[in-house]
């Protein structure tokens, strides 16, 4: 079964909109990563700061290669202060279109690692 991994990223109440328009100027940028299964951003709808980024990998190996790979180093490339590739996955710092650097927006970031045990696409009805 896949592999999912959830980065959560605090932000300022007033800079998750720009962590989205980060994102969406990326849109596509893994699409072709052996492995890779999909990707969502969620966007907190109460008072939390905390945004989630999901990626759903074939397996463990597939999410290593694409973390080690030249597409992920160029994704996170002129980002200071905390390092996504320290933690594994995509940072609010790190999240930004092109290489140019450009201040950070999340305030931290912690990837959490999860198997699928059970799924359900909804066909079954």
């Amino acid at each position: 079964m896949s592999v999912v991994k959830i980065n959560a990223i605090t932000v300022p109440a007033d800079s998750g909109d720009e962590l989205a328009q980060r994102f969406a100027a990326r849109a596509g940028a893994v699409d072709d990563q052996p492995g890779f299964e999909g990707f969502e951003l969620l966007r907190p709808t109460d008072e939390r700061t905390t945004w989630l980024v999901i990626t759903r990998w074939a397996d463990e190996e597939s999410f290593e290669a694409w973390k080690s790979g030249q597409s992920f180093e160029n994704a996170h490339r002129g980002t200071s202060g905390d390092r996504a590739d320290e933690r594994g996955g995509e940072s609010g710092q790190a999240a930004h279109s092109g290489g140019a650097s450009q201040r950070p927006v999340g305030m931290s970031a912690e990837l959490w690692s999860f198997e699928v045990a059970t799924r359900s696409d909804g066909t079954s009805r």
